[in-house]
């Protein structure tokens, strides 16, 4: 009877410490994932996340294309403007109806487009004559552009306020320099790869004062091309009337590069 009670008390015995180290394997195993369980979880989230995140980004850059955010065409760009106070209506109206730009309209080698308006919105935001300084008494309307399909020649008419000058009445210095850089860059820069010109090198005369609140025409043409280098030299003079002899207001020649980088940027033109 003795025996049979400790057989039953030895297999109790053995059950309960079976159970126990069970339980205790199991504590243990639930103790070891239970930091790791909800890390998994989390990086699975974070997975799942980017993956659907990344293509939300792609279908809301082609819905964005699709509705014409992103780069502007030639043709689009010269609807993209509407004058908003009396001084920009006139100065527009005085360059779609002059005789020079009729003219220059004929000319079937050359594609007109209105540069700063192919830029959306959040990049013209940042850019200096297409967004600071384009509005009221600035750059009053966006300069209406002539260029070829090659990258040989450029011409420009332009409308400058009375808000830009250095001297009284006189248009910064500065300002013509830059509008001759971009001028002479939109030159060339078919020709170039990739269509990206940044400036090596701008020599400018200054050859009269230019007159703030005037109307202006640019010329430029692309003078040599050599793989990733462009020369090109260009001026800005006056816009009159037919049969009147147009001052020259400045001179420029320049040297523009293409950088190796230029695959990776945005094309503009």
């Amino acid at each position: 009877m003795f025996s049979r009670q400790f057989s039953r008390n030895s297999r109790q015995l053995g059950q309960t410490a079976l159970r126990t180290a069970r339980q205790r394997r199991c504590y243990a195993t639930e103790s070891q994932q239970a930091p790791s369980s909800p890390l998994r979880k989390g990086l699975s989230f974070a997975l799942y996340g980017l993956t659907f995140a990344g293509l939300g980004a792609g279908g809301a850059w082609q819905a964005l294309k699709s509705q014409g955010l992103g780069f502007y065409s030639d043709e689009d760009s010269l609807h993209r403007f509407a004058p908003g106070d009396d001084e920009a209506r006139k100065a527009e109206e005085v360059i779609q109806s002059h005789p020079f730009v009729a003219e220059i309209r004929k000319r079937t080698d050359l594609t007109e487009s209105r540069p700063h308006m192919k830029m959306p919105a959040e990049y013209r935001r940042r850019s200096l004559t297409g967004g600071a300084l384009l509005g009221p008494r600035m750059i009053v309307v966006p300069p209406l552009t002539w260029n070829d399909a090659e990258g040989k020649e450029m011409v420009a008419v332009a409308y400058l306020g009375e808000d830009v000058c250095g001297h009284p009445g006189i248009v910064h210095g500065g300002l013509v320099a830059t509008i001759l850089d971009e001028g002479l860059a939109r030159t060339c820069i078919k020709a170039l790869p990739n269509q990206v010109a940044v400036t090596a090198n701008l020599n400018i005369n200054y050859r009269k004062p230019t007159p703030a609140g005037s109307f202006f025409v640019m010329k430029a043409e692309t003078t040599k091309v050599e793989g990733r280098k462009a020369w090109v030299k260009g001026r800005i003079e006056t816009l009159v009337e037919p049969g009147q002899e147009p001052l020259v207001l400045a001179e420029a020649t320049a040297l523009f590069v293409s950088p190796k980088y230029a695959a990776m940027l945005p094309k503009m033109t």
